[in-house]
C-alpha cells in the first residue's frame, strides 16, 4: 500500500465508526474456537495498530507490521498511551520478515485489497506461512466483488467531521475489479483555516474461489468464510468477508 503519509494523520479520525473492541473480540473468539487462545499474533498491516492494542489487552504478544512508517509512529503513540508492549516493523505484506514463528496471524480492514496484483497476494499469503506455525491460524478479511461493483463503483462519499473534511471519490475499473481511490482531505489546523492534503491508492477485489486457491498454494487450508462480524455464509451481497485459515 502506497501513499498514507498524509492520510495517517487523519485516519482514526475518518475510521472513529470501526468499533475496534468489538472487531478484536470478534477475532479473538474465532481464534478461539480454533484453538488459538494467546500466544504470538501477527497484526499484519496494522496502521495506527488500535486493533493491535485491543489483542495485545486480550493477551497475545502482538506483533504489529505495516508499510507506513508514519502510520507505525502513531501506532507506536497509542500501545504506549494504552500501556501495552507491542513490537512494531515497517514491511510490506509481501516481503514480511519475522525473527521468529508465530501461533496466529491477522489482517483487517481490506488491507489485502490493496494489493492489487495476484503475484503480491500470493507473495503476501506465502511470507505469511512461512512464518506460521503448523497448526496457526490466520484471520484475515476482504472487501467483496459485489461491494467493489455496486457500493464504491464511481461513487463520491463526504466525510463532514468536527476537524476534519473528505471528499472521497472512486473510479472503478471493471476488467479487473480495482478501484483508484482519491482523497482530497481538509484538516483544520487553526479555527477556520483548514490544510489540504492528498492521498491515492487502489484496491482491488479478488473472487473468493482465487483467494481459496492462494491460500492453498500457500500451504492453507480454509477452515471457515463468514459474513463481516458473524457467523453467517457469505450472500450475494455481501460486502465483506472474513476467511479463516489453518496452516496445514
Amino acid at each position: 500500500m502506497n501513499g498514507y503519509s498524509f492520510f495517517s494523520s487523519v485516519y482514526d479520525t475518518l475510521t472513529e465508526n470501526v468499533n475496534y473492541a468489538a472487531r478484536a473480540q470478534y477475532i479473538a473468539d474465532l481464534l478461539a474456537e480454533n484453538g488459538i487462545t494467546g500466544g504470538i499474533l501477527l497484526d499484519l498491516a496494522c496502521g495506527t495498530g488500535t486493533l493491535s492494542v485491543e489483542m495485545s489487552k486480550r493477551g497475545y504478544e502482538v506483533i504489529g507490521v505495516d508499510a507506513s512508517g508514519e502510520m507505525l509512529s502513531i501506532a507506536m503513540n497509542n500501545a504506549a498511551e494504552s500501556e501495552q508492549s507491542i513490537m512494531f516493523l515497517c514491511q510490506t505484506m509481501q516481503e514480511l520478515d519475522l525473527y521468529g514463528t508465530i501461533n496466529a496471524a491477522i489482517c483487517t480492514l481490506d488491507s489485502i485489497n490493496h494489493l492489487t496484483e495476484e503475484q503480491d497476494v500470493q507473495a503476501a499469503f506465502d511470507k505469511v506461512s512461512l512464518f506460521t506455525e503448523p497448526g496457526g491460524i490466520f484471520v484475515f478479511d476482504i472487501n467483496t466483488v459485489y461491494k467493489h461493483r455496486n457500493i464504491l463503483a464511481d461513487n463520491t462519499f463526504v466525510y463532514d467531521l468536527d476537524d476534519v473534511f473528505c471528499v472521497w471519490q472512486n473510479t472503478l475499473d471493471k476488467s479487473s475489479d480495482t478501484v483508484q481511490i482519491d482523497l482530497d482531505i481538509f484538516e483544520e489546523i487553526e479555527d477556520g483555516i483548514y490544510e489540504r492534503m492528498q492521498e491515492s491508492f487502489c484496491e482491488r477485489a479478488y473472487p473468493l474461489s482465487d483467494i481459496k486457491e492462494m491460500l492453498t498454494k500457500a500451504g492453507f487450508e480454509t477452515v471457515a468464510v463468514y459474513d463481516e462480524l458473524s457467523h453467517d455464509a457469505p450472500q450475494e451481497n455481501s460486502e465483506r468477508l472474513f476467511v479463516i485459515a489453518r496452516k496445514e
